[in-house]
């Protein structure tokens, strides 16, 4: 069912009007998310831990979850697999938060898995698609060209990368994830909040 135009111009100008309203908010969140992006990226190590341990509780909350609506759900097909699901996590948040060192260094693991697969994903996309996208393909062969590299530089690096690359990324993330904000909350400024809502 298609949703009539003056319903979805109505719905549009709502968003505007919100985004007006609260243009503060999202700069003061901004501004927030860059502070700690800029020192995440000064400190490293303390960002690392910190994402570590963050990280770590987040399992532990999730498996404590987990535990808790599969001893309910017992009859269910997946019993087994839900519970050592949920154990699974309780195990890894608990030794997340005890050892974050010891973690990062796992999560440094986990990382390079992913820039290494996405990289060479990326590669082979834009090698099968060069023909399709031919503005395009160089940018993405290029990016999967970047991954490795990193994939490549922090695994060179190991193990002292394991103390720096998890928070710089987390760093940089905060930082343009801000700048985002920033952006959209200076834009938002300059809506006419004043604009008439159809009803």
């Amino acid at each position: 069912m298609a949703i009539p135009q003056a319903d979805i111009e109505r719905l549009r100008r709502e968003f505007r009007v919100a985004l007006h309203d609260h243009w503060v908010f999202y700069l003061v969140e901004g501004i927030i998310l860059v502070v700690l992006g800029v020192a995440a990226i000064i400190l490293p190590p303390v960002a690392t831990l910190a994402a570590t341990i963050v990280f770590g509780w987040l399992f532990l909350i999730s498996g404590v979850v987990g535990l808790t609506t599969t001893l309910r759900t017992r009859r269910l097909p997946g019993f087994w697999w839900a519970l050592a699901s949920a154990i699974l996590g309780i195990a890894v948040g608990v030794m997340l938060i005890l050892s974050p060192v010891r973690g990062a260094i796992s999560l440094t693991f986990l990382l390079i898995a992913f820039f290494f697969v996405e990289g060479i994903v990326s590669i082979m996309f834009a090698l099968d698609h060069r023909k399709d996208l031919p503005g395009g393909w160089g940018w993405m062969l290029a990016s999967g060209i970047v991954d490795l590299g990193l994939g490549g530089l922090i695994l060179a690096g190991l193990p002292g990368s394991a103390i720096w690359a998890l928070g710089l990324l987390v760093g940089i993330n905060l930082t343009f994830g801000g700048v985002a904000l920033i952006a959209m909350a200076l834009q938002a400024q300059r809506i006419d909040g004043t604009a008439q809502i159809a009803s």
